[in-house]
């Protein structure tokens, strides 16, 4: 009985440690990399047609992702859940050399990882995509492009306005990388989002943690109208 019970144990032992390690470093694999302009391939578009001038309207392009990115802990074991959808639309407004419009909006019902329990709760409990569908930034400064550089190289630049999530708005400042490459205009970004900031319930549910902040990242592919 005694050996019973101690072999009882190890196996719970392993299920409990063993289980959460075989999920994370082999059934779940590892999380798609950080968005980067590096790893952005430039669309077909960039090398078609007459080039338009900096100054007008762009529209969003396909090759557009938005993505969370959000640090999982089960038994010890740690993992990162990714979900992202491309549903984004919107359009930056460029007068002589600044950008002094930008409006961006993501269909947070499209939003999807590659394990769909995890989809149910970020769609119900954790985002309520039923009531906030949607999820937007609005810039509320001018970015002033100048010096402005040559086609495919990167320059960064300071992005501040207005993010809503979950219904809420707060102003944050974002960090954004650009590259222009024939008549596409390629920006990345990425925030740290506070779940309390936007009264997001933490996401931890079950036997699984997740801490209290996860980062939303970007990558925005322009062309103009």
């Amino acid at each position: 009985m005694k050996r019973w019970i101690i072999g009882l144990l190890v196996a719970i032992i392993v299920v409990v440690v063993g289980g959460p390690y075989i999920y994370f470093h082999f059934v779940e694999g590892k999380p798609p990399p950080k968005l980067s302009l590096s790893t952005t391939p430039v669309p077909a578009a960039a090398s078609t047609g007459t080039r338009a001038p900096l100054a007008g309207t762009w529209n969003v392009a396909n090759g557009t992702v938005v993505r969370y990115r959000v640090k999982e802990t089960l038994f010890g074991q740690s993992g990162t859940a990714v979900g992202s959808t491309s549903k984004v639309t919107g359009s930056m407004t460029i007068a002589g050399t600044k950008v002094d419009k930008a409006n961006f909006a993501v269909d947070m019902t499209s939003v999807s990882s590659d394990e769909g329990m995890r989809d149910n709760q970020f769609q119900g409990r954790i985002m309520d995509t039923a009531t906030y569908p949607t999820a937007t930034f609005t810039l509320t400064r001018p970015i002033d492009l100048a010096p402005v550089p040559k086609d495919a190289v990167v320059k960064t630049y300071p992005a501040t306005g207005k993010l809503t999530l979950h219904g809420t708005t707060r102003d944050v400042t974002l960090t954004l990388t650009a590259r222009r490459t024939g008549n596409v205009i390629a920006v990345q970004g990425s925030t740290p989002i506070t779940f309390s900031d936007y009264n997001i319930d933490n996401p931890s549910g079950g036997p699984a943690s997740v801490g209290n902040t996860g980062t939303l990242e970007f990558v925005l592919q322009l062309q103009p109208s």
